[in-house]
Parts: structure tokens; C-alpha cells; sequence
């Protein structure tokens, strides 16, 4: 771990610029990719680097930057024998060379085995914290010392094949998840799961989970890729992607052909995109509201909220139904500039939208805009099949420019109509900026530094505030080539101007996405 102030002149080792503001301390945790080779062997995806946990220390004006390894399944057996081990995102498992053709068969055979690097995510359930990917394992570690606590297995506890890396969370701390399951007749379908908050028995919470709704799919053996989904305060918005994993691929191709996850993803080229609703309390599917609206990509919801009859759902869209991963290969990344733009125009094109679900709907009203909110252009249409073409509003927009990884004041303003959203600016899939948007007016505002390439950036309120956007942005940047190649910047999140940095004297790999822990 290295330490160092954040103060003006101090006399530390290392560099700082600016001041800390004095109710900031904390911890800030996030995930990542951390090893993309093993035994000589390269890892081939942005998402199949072994797990990593950083953590920023903030207290008394100074900084402590840590980092470890999660001790996974995948990661200990790749060191102990020197190989990739478990099929990652985009690299398959490389064969043991000490057994002959016949054990290495069979040991295909038996079936597949799922990874555990948990390199997406961080979030609390209940009193205790757990590193995620995107399959039915997630990881307990323990956030002051980082070390890996225990391996936990969600099949156990619920019916669920994985769920999502970005959950909801309630202030009590009931946390909301969506994961596809085995529905009735053996065809897939979604479950919503919640994970009641810290029990009072100090009994672990996830050994109490249920599922709460299910939500059908539209194709009974080809579910769509989830990353994340909507909740208000009373309903659950889940969009259903042209994106599909081919189970069947998944299934007999896995083990026997050396297939990865990304082998088993295809588009739907006709389906367009479906808007499912559920109602929360009590929970159930309305089979009577179909949502219909073109082909996107979604990997994040900005946010949900309920108004004047309305479900309002901001979204960080790709247009079309090719799958964005396919250009997020380390080969592609790691080209030359001009060679990264021209693949990029190829990929689709990113869009923050603004869906509007009318939640009355009367048939008399059919081919009428339903939507009657002031303060925005979308649209949706109900159609003679019973179905409601959803048109969105653009908020941002650029030639291949993309706003993601949005954060918005989750605590004050999640299930809530809100102004104000914070994100990652993509140039070509190049993250070099931390935009803010207004989403009801459409300004923005840029931070950005040449030669620097920023993080999520995480919004953290200041305490007592009034204002949405009164707190400070958190976000690990990283500097190749600097003599200190990382930092930790720390923004006014009303004006988007840099309060201090941290410097490190170590290359900080990339990282996706992460928790404040007060």
C-alpha cells in the first residue's frame, strides 16, 4: 500500500495538489481486471482479467491506496498451475498437459464449470461486502484488509443461473436483483430476487433470499444478455435485449469445442427490444402492458421514476442488435489510435435515451401518442396486436461518443425524478472524460486532462445537503507514461471541477465499477 497527503505544500513522498474536503472519509472500493496473462498465455477480453479490489482510504486530509488479488477459484488454480484453468468472458480454458487425450475428454464431459472472477462489481449485503461478476457466484471479502473471506454459491439459496452485477438497494438495505432462471415447462425466463437487509440474529441474508416475480422471455431456450434493470417504488422495469445467449451452444459446444461465453451470444435480428413491468408490492408480472420499441444494446439504467402515470426509464443505448462485447476484445483495444476509431465506427452507435411507459392504457386510445408529460418528446403508441411502440427522447448524443457508466445521487434520488446524471465519456471506446448531464435541459458539462483516461466516476453527497448535486465525484484515472501513472481525482460534482488528486507511483490497471463505503 502506499500513503500520501492531500494537501497543498505538504512533505509527503508523493506529489498532491488541493485539499480533501474535511467531512470526506471514507473508503472507496472498486473492481477490476488485474492479470491478462498466464503461464505466457494472454487473456483475450477486456472482462477475462482475474479479479482485483483497490481501495482509496480517505481520512484527515490523507489518502492510503491498497490492492489485492480476490483469492477465486479461477485466480488460485491458474497460479498453482500456471494455465488458465476456468473458461474466462472471452478466453477458453486451456487443456491440462500433463493428462492424456482420454482424462482431459471426460473431464469436458462432466459438464461446465463456471467462473468465479468476480472482477465487475462491490456491493454490501446486509453487514458484510461481496466482489461480483455475473454468474451465481459472488465473492465475500472483507473491506478493511481486502482479503478474500468465503465463496458463495446463490444457486443454493434461490433459482437462478447468475444474476446481474448491479443491483438496487433500499435504505433499509433490501437488495433487489435479476437473474434468468429455468421457468415452467423447462423454458427460460427471468427471476427478480430480493435479499432482505441485515437481520437482527446476525444470520447471514443471503441464506434468506426469495424470489419475488417472475418475468417471461421471449424466446423460450435464448435468453437475453441482463447486466442491469429499473425499480421504482412500486414497479421493476426489466428490457429485454435482441442480445440472446444460445443455450443450447452453451450447453453441448462448452466443454467439448473449447467455447467461451462470448461463443454462445447471437442477435435476434427481428425482435427489436421488449419492456417488461412488474409490480413490486406485491409483486407480480403485468402481462397486460407489452412494450415494443427498435433494437438496442443496454448494459446500464440511469434511472427510474413514476410520474403523473408514467414509468420514466433513462438508458445509456448502442443502436442495433450487434453486440457491443464483440469489439471490446484486448486485441482491438490495443491498437493503434486510428485502428481503434475505424472499428469503432463499425460498432453500434451510443444514445442516452428516455423511455416513457404509460402505465393506463384504454383501448380507444389506439393509435394516439399516450404519453402526456410536459417536459419530454417520447412517445408511445398502442397498436392494434395490443402492443405500445415506445419512441424515446435523445438526451446526449455525439459521433461516436458515448456517455456510460452512469451514477446519479443514488441515495437521495433512486425510483425518483432526478436532474442530474454523472457518467464515463467514451471516445471511441477510449474513456478520456467524466461528463455531467442535465437531463432535463440536455447541458453538460466535461472534465478532461490530455493523455488521461478516467473511471466510473461515483457521486458521494455532501452530508446535510440541499441541492441533488451537492457532494464531490470519485474516480481512479489512470496516466500511462507519467512518472506517478495514477490517481485518484476528486471533483465538485456541482461545477465539475477538480477539488484535489492523489497520485500514486504504480500503474493503477482499469477499472469497471465500485462502492463508497462511509
Amino acid at each position: 500500500y502506499v500513503t500520501f497527503c492531500c494537501v497543498v505544500g505538504c512533505n509527503c513522498n508523493h506529489p498532491c495538489v488541493g485539499v480533501l474536503p474535511s467531512w470526506l472519509g471514507g473508503s472507496l472500493l472498486r473492481m477490476g481486471p488485474g492479470l491478462f496473462e498466464v503461464g505466457g498465455e494472454p487473456l483475450h477480453h477486456l472482462f477475462d482479467g482475474q479479479a482485483i479490489i483497490h481501495k482509496f482510504d480517505l481520512k484527515n486530509g490523507q489518502v492510503t491506496y491498497y490492492r489485492k488479488f480476490i483469492k477465486t477459484d479461477a485466480y488460485v488454480r491458474a497460479m498453482t498451475e500456471n494455465r488458465v484453468v476456468i473458461t474466462e468472458f472471452g478466453t477458453a480454458a486451456y487443456a491440462d498437459p500433463c493428462k492424456n487425450i482420454f482424462s482431459r475428454f471426460f473431464t469436458y464431459f462432466r459438464g461446465i464449470e463456471v467462473t468465479d472472477n468476480c472482477l465487475v462489481n462491490i456491493y454490501p449485503i446486509g453487514e458484510d461486502f461481496y466482489a461480483v461478476t455475473e454468474t451465481n457466484y459472488i465473492t465475500k471479502v472483507d473491506p478493511d484488509s481486502l482479503e478474500t473471506l468465503k465463496k458463495v454459491d446463490l444457486c443454493k439459496y434461490i433459482s437462478v443461473n447468475g444474476v446481474t452485477a448491479h443491483p438496487h438497494t433500499e435504505a433499509d438495505g433490501t437488495v433487489y436483483n435479476i437473474g434468468n432462471c429455468f421457468g415452467k415447462n423447462m423454458s427460460l425466463a427471468y427471476n427478480i430476487v430480493r435479499i432482505p437487509p441485515a437481520q437482527k440474529d446476525k444470520s447471514d441474508p443471503v441464506e434468506k433470499s426469495q424470489v419475488v416475480v417472475q418475468l417471461p422471455s421471449s424466446e423460450r431456450l435464448k435468453p437475453s444478455y441482463v447486466h442491469s434493470f429499473g425499480m421504482t417504488e412500486n414497479h421493476f422495469v426489466f428490457v429485454e435485449q435482441p442480445v440472446k445467449i444460445n443455450l443450447l451452444k452453451f450447453l453441448s459446444a462448452w466443454g467439448l469445442r473449447g467455447a467461451t461465453y462470448m461463443d454462445c451470444f447471437e442477435s435476434n435480428e427481428s425482435m427489436g427490444t421488449w419492456f417488461h413491468l412488474a409490480t413490486k408490492d406485491p409483486a407480480g408480472y403485468l402481462s397486460s402492458h407489452k412494450f415494443r420499441t427498435s433494437a438496442f444494446n443496454l448494459f446500464h439504467h440511469i434511472n427510474t421514476y413514476e410520474d403523473q402515470g408514467f414509468i420514466v426509464v433513462d438508458l445509456c443505448t448502442w443502436k442495433g442488435h450487434d453486440f457491443v462485447y464483440n469489439y471490446l476484445y484486448l486485441s482491438n483495444l490495443r491498437q493503434e489510435w486510428e485502428a481503434v476509431k475505424e472499428a469503432a465506427m463499425r460498432a453500434p452507435q451510443p444514445e442516452v435515451r428516455r423511455y416513457v411507459l404509460p402505465l393506463d392504457i384504454h383501448r380507444e386510445e389506439q393509435g394516439k401518442n399516450l404519453v402526456s408529460l410536459p417536459y419530454t418528446t417520447a412517445t408511445a403508441v398502442l397498436h392494434s396486436d395490443g402492443t405500445i411502440w415506445l419512441e424515446p427522447e435523445v438526451l446526449f448524443s455525439g459521433p461516436r461518443q458515448a456517455f456510460e457508466f452512469p451514477q446519479i445521487n443514488y441515495s437521495r434520488c433512486c425510483g425518483k425524478k432526478y436532474s442530474f446524471a454523472y457518467g464515463l465519456g467514451l471516445n471511441h471506446f477510449i474513456p478520456d472524460r467524466i461528463v455531467k448531464l442535465n437531463v432535463n435541459t440536455k447541458e453538460t458539462w466535461v472534465w478532461q486532462e490530455e493523455e488521461c483516461y478516467p473511471s466510473e466516476p461515483l457521486f458521494v453527497p455532501t452530508p446535510g445537503a440541499t441541492d441533488e448535486d451537492d457532494g464531490v465525484l470519485l474516480s481512479i484515472v489512470v496516466k500511462p507514461g507519467a512518472d506517478r501513472p495514477g490517481f485518484l481525482l476528486v471533483l465538485d460534482a456541482m461545477k465539475l471541477t477538480e477539488i484535489a488528486r492523489a497520485e500514486v507511483d504504480t500503474i493503477i490497471p482499469v477499472t469497471l465499477h465500485g462502492t463508497y463505503k462511509p
